[in-house]
């Protein structure tokens, strides 16, 4: 199983279907925070959606070499998700999605963990450039990339559509020759 201790406090899992039910609950006890961002959220009714669909469906991913979703451990508990998304191994490219629960957040723990990640793709996978999209009104997510050195490749206009409005795409990316090792 994958894991990746990120510092003392926070660590990365590939989940299992038997932590269907903690993340479940993660999603179900942060729905109103997290659905104004990731559309997904509200097709999330039961825990079988993850012990039967979704979670075997990440192992698959990482069983095939391309890319995991992994949970976030604070402590111990799960408080979000990180994700290295397909990853495209001609062009040596992936790009990282986050969630984090409300009570979490302005601790740093998202920018640990996308350090971490920077380090396993960069140094570890090899590829050449990681990218992080976020929506153009959420600035917490934005200043992610930002503070981290990401530049910003640009913003694709209404290129998602969440609870009954658009959202405008920022793109922000990281080559290898870029990064801070």
């Amino acid at each position: 199983m994958f894991t990746l201790k990120v510092n003392e406090h926070i660590s990365l899992g590939l989940l299992q279907p038997h932590n269907a039910e903690e993340v479940y609950s993660l999603v179900d006890a942060n729905r109103e925070h997290l659905k104004e961002w990731l559309g997904w959220v509200n097709n999330i009714t039961s825990i079988n959606d993850y012990s039967e669909t979704i979670i075997p469906i990440w192992l698959k991913q990482f069983a095939d070499n391309n890319g995991f979703n992994t949970g976030i451990f604070y402590d111990g508990k799960l408080v979000g998700m990180i994700s290295l998304h397909f990853i495209n191994w001609k062009t040596k490219h992936t790009s990282i999605g986050y969630y984090l629960s409300k009570k979490e957040e302005g601790k740093g723990i998202i920018s640990e963990c996308v350090k971490s990640l920077l380090v396993y793709a960069f140094r570890d996978l090899e590829l050449n450039k990681v990218e992080i999209q976020c929506a153009e009104d959420n600035i917490k997510s934005r200043k992610i990339p930002e503070r981290l050195g990401f530049r910003q490749e640009g913003i694709n206009r209404d290129a998602e559509f969440i609870n009954g409005h658009y959202n405008n795409i920022v793109t922000y990316s990281m080559l290898r020759s870029e990064w801070q090792k």
